[in-house]
C-alpha cells in the first residue's frame, strides 16, 4: 500500500513540474520535450500489449503510421477535422491490431514468431503506402499551417505540448486504473503463464486481442499528433522502424508492465539523445545505436529497468 502512495506521489509531482516547466523554457527546448512526451505515449501504448499481456511488438509503427495518415488524408481531401480523423484512425488502428492479432493467436504464435510478424507488416504498410498514388505515395502529405484549434493547430508550440500532455496523462490514468482492475490483472496472469491462465479460465485470446485494440489505439493518437505537430509525414517515417524502436526502448529503459517506466525511460532518452547528436554532429544513426547500446545494457543488468527496480525495492523494504 505504501509503495503504490509513493508511486502516486511520485507522478503528481512529476505531472506539476511538466506543467510548470514549459513555461521556462525557450523554443528549442519546447520542442525537445514535446518529443519527449510523444515517445512517452508511444512508450505506453507498447507497455500494454507488451509490458502487461507479454505480447512483444516490433512493429509500432503500423498504427503510428495508419493514425498520421488516416486523418492526414481525411483532412487534406475531405476537410474533416483531424480531431475527428484522430477518431477514425484510432478505430482503424484498433481493427488493424486486432486482425493481426487474431491472425498470430489463432495460430499460436508467441514470442519471436509474433515480433517478426508485427515488425513485417508494419514493412509491409510501409511499401503499401509507398508505393500507390491515393495514399500520396512516396512523396508524402504537407499539411497546411492554419492556426485554429479546430483543425489541430496551434499558434503556439506551448498549446500543442499542453495537448500531447493531456494525452499522456489520460493514457497513465488509463493504464494505473486497468492495472487494478480484473482485466489488468487477467493481462499480467497471462504474461506470467498463459496456459496456467487459461486453465484458470481466463478469456486469453480475448485479452490478448482487446490490449492489442487499445495499444494500436494509443499509438495512432500519437501519430495524428506528430502529423499534425510536424506538419509533414511520408511512409518513410511514420512507418520506419526507428519509430517501433521508440516505443520500445523507453519501456526497457524505464521498466516494462509498470506505470511511469516508459515517461521515466523517455526523459532519459530524447536529452541523452539530444546533447548525443550536438556532440557527434556527423554521426549518421546515432540515435539507433543509442537506442541499440542501451537496450543491450538493461537487458543484460537491469531487466526490471530503473523504474522497476526502483518499485520491487520498495515492495521488497515494505515486506
Amino acid at each position: 500500500m505504501k509503495t503504490n502512495k509513493l508511486e502516486t506521489v511520485t507522478l503528481i509531482i512529476l505531472l506539476s513540474i511538466a506543467i510548470v516547466v514549459p513555461f521556462f523554457f525557450g523554443r528549442y527546448l519546447l520542442s525537445v520535450a514535446i518529443s519527449v512526451l510523444i515517445m512517452a505515449l508511444l512508450g505506453q501504448s507498447w507497455n500494454i500489449m507488451s509490458g502487461y499481456a507479454g505480447q512483444f511488438s516490433f512493429g509500432h509503427a503500423a498504427f503510428f503510421g495508419i493514425g498520421a495518415y488516416s486523418s492526414s488524408i481525411l483532412y487534406i481531401d475531405h476537410g474533416i477535422s483531424p480531431w475527428i480523423g484522430m477518431i477514425v484512425g484510432m478505430i482503424i488502428a484498433a481493427l488493424v491490431g486486432v486482425l493481426i492479432g487474431f491472425l498470430s493467436f489463432r495460430y499460436k504464435l508467441r514470442g519471436d514468431f509474433f515480433a517478426l510478424v508485427t515488425l513485417a507488416f508494419a514493412e509491409i504498410l510501409r511499401v503499401l503506402f509507398n508505393n500507390t498514388k491515393a495514399l500520396k505515395g512516396a512523396g508524402g502529405i504537407l499539411i497546411p499551417y492554419k492556426t485554429k484549434w479546430t483543425e489541430f493547430q496551434f499558434a503556439s508550440d506551448r498549446t500543442f505540448y499542453f495537448v500531447l500532455l493531456a494525452m499522456v496523462v489520460a493514457a497513465t490514468v488509463f493504464i494505473a486504473v486497468m492495472s487494478k482492475r480484473k482485466f489488468g490483472i487477467c493481462l499480467v496472469a497471462i504474461k506470467e503463464n498463459q496456459d496456467a491462465a487459461g486453465a484458470l479460465g481466463v478469456p486469453v485470446l480475448k485479452y490478448k486481442l482487446i490490449a492489442m485494440a487499445i495499444s494500436a489505439a494509443i499509438a495512432a493518437m500519437a501519430g495524428t499528433f506528430y502529423a499534425q505537430y510536424y506538419g509533414f509525414i511520408d511512409p518513410a517515417i511514420v512507418f520506419a522502424a526507428s519509430i517501433s524502436v521508440e516505443a520500445i526502448v523507453p519501456c526497457i529503459i524505464g521498466g516494462a508492465g509498470t506505470l511511469g517506466g516508459p515517461l521515466l525511460g523517455a526523459l532519459i532518452i530524447i536529452p541523452l539523445q539530444e546533447i548525443s547528436n550536438s556532440i557527434f554532429e556527423e554521426v549518421n544513426g546515432l540515435n539507433m545505436i543509442i537506442y541499440g547500446t542501451l537496450i543491450v545494457i538493461f537487458v543484460v543488468f537491469c531487466r526490471n529497468g530503473i523504474y522497476g527496480r526502483i518499485i520491487r525495492k520498495l515492495k521488497g523494504a515494505e515486506s
